[in-house]
């Protein structure tokens, strides 16, 4: 079986409803930060909202709406309706993902340091480091909401971007 047929099968298993149509972020978790950090932001939002598979658990109709939050060291799901009424909270520790974000930042400062000086092997060293733990956190990310919300690993790697964002104070 090819990647490509496992693919159609992994989405012929989700409904159409079973998606996101609005995502925001939280602005007094977030604050204010400069163009860049805010565009990379508005770009993982944007990609997220083209393409994902995201499902509560104990509720069967979707579309929804998610409002991320951060709180008392949790990352908060405010899942809602069409209309963003709140349908489920779902709040995760951050505690398992401080050290992946952390090491993230790292090696993205390191890469965005690399290409400016460094030859292109050294620099897609780099990036495979970084896709390396951006996937480690979107599969714990995945974990961490089994039970709770249903999302494909490219929703997860997606996710996993905006909790970097909401860490990301500039």
């Amino acid at each position: 079986m090819t990647g490509q047929e496992d693919e159609g099968d992994e989405q012929r298993r989700w409904r159409d409803e079973a998606r996101l149509i609005e995502v925001t972020l939280d602005e007094a978790s977030i604050g204010r930060n400069n163009s860049e950090v805010e565009h990379e932001r508005e770009v993982a939002i944007f990609d997220l909202l083209e393409r994902n598979r995201f499902a509560l658990e104990t509720h069967e109709a979707g579309p929804y709406t998610l409002r991320l939050s951060l709180a008392d060291n949790r990352l908060v799901f405010t899942v809602g309706d069409t209309e963003r009424e709140p349908i489920q909270h779902v709040m995760l520790s951050l505690s398992p993902f401080r050290r992946l974000v952390k090491d993230y930042f790292l090696i993205c400062e390191s890469y965005y340091q690399a290409i400016k000086t460094q030859p292109a092997s050294k620099i897609e060293a780099i990036d495979m480091g970084r896709r390396g733990l951006h996937d480690e956190g979107s599969r714990l990310l995945q974990e961490r909401l089994k039970g709770k919300i249903a999302v494909d690993i490219a929703t997860a790697r997606r996710l996993f971007t905006l909790l970097c964002a909401l860490h990301w104070k500039g």
